[in-house]
């Protein structure tokens, strides 16, 4: 191609549409070029209040995305694991609309579609951290199962497209004052 990430993430903001998506091998630049665009898009600290952020311009999913979840594997007890969230603006964002908006079933269904009913996320009501059970062969429930990579991955993934099917819901009401939340317009 040629263009550096600089250059095709300007012809991404040029680009007169709501939704692009990115698909491209691992280790090809996916994730440098949605940092690089959401830099050029909403840059950091240019809010008239520099700790105040806004997540209405971009919304991505790369591997950053998943760094904002982490394992608590108790190792002191060997009684809980839980999977948390990294504590930011984003996430405090995130939590904040998720905890709105009732999404956890939502996130549970789409998290069972890709793995399996048997296994249900137990998200905590300020979606701080989830921890996992599993019912198994003997219809007995085992709690606080750490899940494989392969399943955070699908969960985190849930979370987010759950968050983008509320946000495509809620954009498609044409009168933003009938809106249960807001999502700017303005490019």
């Amino acid at each position: 191609m040629g263009n550096t990430l600089e250059q095709i993430a300007q012809q991404l903001k040029s680009e007169d549409k709501k939704v692009q998506l990115i698909y491209a091998f691992n280790g090809s630049g996916k994730t440098r070029l949605s940092r690089d665009f959401r830099l050029l898009v909403d840059p950091k600290n240019t809010n008239e209040n520099p700790n105040e952020q806004s997540f209405s311009k971009i919304i991505y999913y790369n591997a950053f995305t998943e760094d904002l979840f982490y394992w608590f594997n108790d190792l002191d007890n060997d009684v809980e694991r839980e999977l948390r969230t990294q504590p930011n603006g984003f996430t405090d964002w995130l939590v904040t609309f998720l905890e709105g908006q009732g999404l956890d079933q939502k996130i549970t269904d789409h998290f069972q579609r890709y793995t399996s009913d048997k296994l249900t996320p137990m998200i905590a009501p300020d979606f701080s951290k989830i921890a996992f059970s599993i019912n198994n062969r003997s219809n007995s429930t085992l709690s606080n199962v750490k899940i494989s990579k392969g399943e955070e991955s699908n969960f985190i993934w849930s979370i987010f497209y759950s968050l983008l099917e509320q946000i495509i819901e809620e954009r498609s009401i044409s009168n933003p004052d009938d809106r249960s939340c807001s999502f700017s317009d303005k490019k």
